[in-house]
């Protein structure tokens, strides 16, 4: 258990943060104490989060600034729980309710006040609480009546773990924007774009993003953490001659203003990107393919993010609802012998590149820890919230949520490891002798890819998909390289993990978004690049329009327009 920081402890009676904890605790405690229903069980559980965020933002395009906004917004959640450790409300479902005929139902609201009146945030929590442990009754009473119907599942996991409570208070996090600076970038890096007349559309968005979370809990956890993330976000767009939609572009994160590249950074990578958009424009379209494949390290993370991770993650191993993939393997081979997978949340970069995925604690109050997941290509582990899971009985510091959401097991920051790596020339000698073992005419290199999407649930079938932005055709016989467009990444999570034969040497990271039951939540993935003994690739799943009919007013009139005052 951490300690309280003594600083906080001095200025409790100064610091707002700390005075705002003591009210969610008072009125955390006469929920605890006092809150029930004639002839029904009090909670047992109350926990209150408070998120307060304040955002800047800048974008435009076409050389101008379009948007610049700011703001700051608090809301508040509560997690009210009926019955016990082991079996509560929560088995019935997060939302359940009863459905009746008639008007919906009044909503408690979920705003908090910004302006620190903590009488009003006491009243939010009153009216937030006694909804929440309605619902929590009405749940439990579902939870109950499966008894009747449902044998019991010897081995049911508890419906919470039990950890012990935290107390501690983040140093206060700064938060500058400079604004001036970034709409000059806007300008300068979309203006750029102008001299490339078949690349139609270009946009810059800088944003910054700073999160403070009070948590107060009726075990007696007291919890404020403070948390900026800075990202900038260049994104291009063409056409290729048959229509087809081209896109490419640069993702960059920062916990601090002055971790952001500068002007001459950013003006590089627009030119790369333009390069590319110009290079895929020319390129061939490939027919679909399914052969060996070298994904490199972004490519590979998306492959382990969505093949690996979100079957690791806890609350899919509880659902009857989801495919289980990993369910009872536990000491069981799942990713040949030379790799190791494991979630570190406590790591803030890797060779100087923040992590997206960095915190000390996940929302529920647990502190996070790394945890082995694969070792040695056997399941060692899942990644756990309070939800227990078979045979874990505690968190690992992965209950995750966007705030509006209640928390479930997510990645953090997803780490590859191999002892099978090879250096850059050594794995393409490996890729063509595997391609000639084969009798394909050509293998892939995957050099980037935009982001992907997986289904885990036993409704459907289980597969992942992934868009290169950037993939390339290597000779079996000559081993030229051409650049190559229109397909998507594809494939079924155990069968594509399986056939890893190699790995590089130096490990990339793959920063982002990512979206699931308990909302968005930015993460990362640190991986080595990947030799693949096959993957399959399908035709991209776009329409194909005409481009633009005329050409761009500036070039069709370099000397006309300006800036207006």
């Amino acid at each position: 258990m951490l300690p309280l920081v003594a600083l906080a402890l001095a200025l409790a009676a100064s610091d707002p943060r700390v005075a705002t904890l003591d009210a969610m605790g008072q009125e955390l405690d006469r929920s605890a104490a006092q809150l029930r229903l004639d002839s029904y069980e009090p909670p047992y559980f109350v926990a209150y989060q408070l998120l307060e965020v304040a955002s800047a933002s800048v974008a435009g395009r076409y050389g101008a600034v379009m948007e610049d906004r700011s703001g700051r917004r608090r809301t508040i959640s509560a997690d009210v729980r009926v019955g016990d450790y082991a079996l509560d409300s929560s088995a019935a479902g997060a939302g359940a309710i009863v459905l009746e005929a008639g008007p919906a139902p009044w909503s408690a609201p979920r705003e908090a006040p910004l302006d620190g009146d903590l009488a009003a945030l006491r009243n939010a929590l009153w009216l937030l609480t006694d909804e929440r442990y309605k619902r929590a009754l009405a749940s439990f009473l579902e939870v109950r009546s499966r008894a009747v119907t449902r044998p019991v599942d010897p081995d049911r996991a508890a419906s919470l773990s039990r950890e012990p409570p935290v107390r501690h208070v983040d140093a206060p996090v700064p938060f500058p924007f400079d604004r001036a600076r970034w709409a000059g970038a806007v300008r300068a890096i979309t203006a750029r774009f102008r001299g490339e007349p078949e690349i139609f559309d270009a946009r810059l968005e800088v944003t910054a993003e700073h999160r403070v979370r009070w948590l107060a809990t009726s075990e007696g956890t007291r919890l404020v953490t403070e948390q900026a993330l800075y990202a900038v976000h260049l994104q291009a767009s063409a056409r290729a001659p048959d229509g087809q939609l081209l896109e490419d572009g640069r993702d960059f994160y920062a916990p601090a203003e002055a971790g952001l590249p500068p002007e001459d950074a950013l003006a590089a990578a627009a030119d790369a990107v333009a390069g590319e958009l110009l290079a895929l424009r020319r390129a061939p379209a490939i027919d679909p393919y399914t052969g060996p494949a070298i994904l490199e390290p972004q490519a590979a993370g998306v492959l382990f993010h969505e093949a690996v991770g979100h079957r690791l993650e806890g609350e899919r191993l509880e659902d009857d609802d989801d495919g289980q993939t990993y369910r009872g393997r536990i000491g069981q081979a799942i990713l040949p012998g030379f790799i190791s997978v494991s979630d570190d949340p406590t790591l803030a970069e890797v060779g100087g590149t923040p992590l997206a995925g960095h915190y000390a604690f996940d929302d529920q109050g647990v502190p996070a820890r790394p945890t082995p997941l694969v070792d040695g290509g056997r399941l060692v582990g899942y990644l756990l919230s309070r939800k227990p899971v078979r045979p874990f009985e505690h968190s690992n510091g992965h209950g995750r949520s966007d705030g509006a959401h209640r928390p479930a097991a997510r990645m953090a920051n997803l780490v590859v490891r191999s002892t099978r790596a090879l250096d850059r020339a050594a794995l393409r000698r490996r890729l063509l002798e595997e391609v000639r073992r084969q009798g394909k005419p050509f293998g892939l290199v995957i050099r980037d890819v935009s982001g992907g999407d997986t289904n885990t649930g036993s409704f459907g079938y289980q597969a992942f998909r992934g868009t290169p932005r950037l993939a390339y055709r290597i000779d079996a016989a000559t081993g030229a390289e051409t650049l190559v467009r229109g397909v998507e990444l594809v494939g079924t999570p155990l069968s594509s993990v399986a056939r890893i034969l190699a790995t590089g040497e130096a490990p990339g990271v793959f920063d982002g978004y990512c979206g699931a039951e308990s909302g968005y939540v930015p993460v990362s993935t640190v991986s080595p690049a990947l030799l693949v003994g096959e993957i399959e690739l399908q035709r991209v799943a776009r329409d194909r329009e005409r481009g633009p009919i005329l050409p761009s007013p500036w070039q069709a009139a370099p000397a006309a327009g300006g800036a207006a005052p």
